[in-house]
């Protein structure tokens, strides 16, 4: 079984509220809106310290009872962190007691990533392994090899998101979806929008939306989301 918190993504996928900014007004606003999961953006939101967003995530859990994952993005993959490579990891380990699962690149820091994963996993939270691509789509070959990667640094589910210069490019994402376990595949941009609707279709378990300004190319709000998940479920 695959879980991120409370909610069981083997029955079906999850609407991730992605937060990056005025963090406990857009959480009250995801879980009025439908969100099932809160996505908390360390790095958008500037924090530096456990001691900056402890009673941020405190706050977030009891108002909303929602799961939480966190993130704190490299800039090399699409995020805003500023600081070292080590504080940027060691934040997500000292928070893993407040959150229920966390997200980290597959291109971080091998060492840093690993220690990252173990405490995590002894510490009972779901572990995303995240790929990023602002620019192209791998072949087919390609996706398979970045997604078992994933899996082999400890992923429970393995991230990718993908820029499509082409319908084809969006479907050959999605035909390697289909065949995948325990993924999340995003097509970026206005070409790979409707793959965020239909991702969780072809297997893709988490599907990610904004409350206010988007976080990533073609990313949609959760209203938005939420009516066309429901039109298909």
């Amino acid at each position: 079984m695959v879980s991120i918190g409370n909610f069981d993504l083997d029955k079906r996928a999850a609407l991730v509220a992605a937060i990056n900014e005025d963090p406990l007004i857009q959480a009250k606003a995801a879980a009025y809106l439908g969100a099932d999961i809160l996505e908390i953006r360390l790095d958008l939101l500037g924090i530096k310290t456990p001691g900056e967003v402890t009673d941020i995530l405190k706050k977030l859990r009891s108002d909303t009872g929602l799961p939480c994952i966190a993130t704190n993005r490299l800039q090399t993959e699409g995020g805003n962190w500023e600081g070292s490579e080590d504080d940027r990891i060691t934040l997500l380990e000292e928070i893993l007691p407040l959150t229920d699962a966390i997200d980290v690149e597959l291109s971080a820091d091998p060492q840093l990533r690993d220690r990252l994963v173990k405490k995590a996993k002894e510490a009972g939270k779901a572990v995303i392994i995240s790929s990023h691509d602002f620019e192209s789509t791998p072949d087919k070959a390609i996706i398979r090899d970045i997604l078992e990667r994933s899996r082999q640094a400890g992923a429970d589910i393995a991230k990718l998101a993908v820029m499509p210069n082409s319908m084809q490019d969006v479907l050959d994402l999605l035909e390697v979806t289909l065949n995948e376990d325990n993924v999340c595949t995003i097509a970026m941009g206005q070409l790979g929008k409707h793959s965020r609707i239909i991702g969780p279709c072809y297997g893709s378990k988490l599907t990610y939306a904004s409350i206010s300004s988007a976080v990533a190319p073609g990313q949609l709000k959760v209203h938005e989301l939420k009516k066309a998940l429901e039109m298909l479920q």
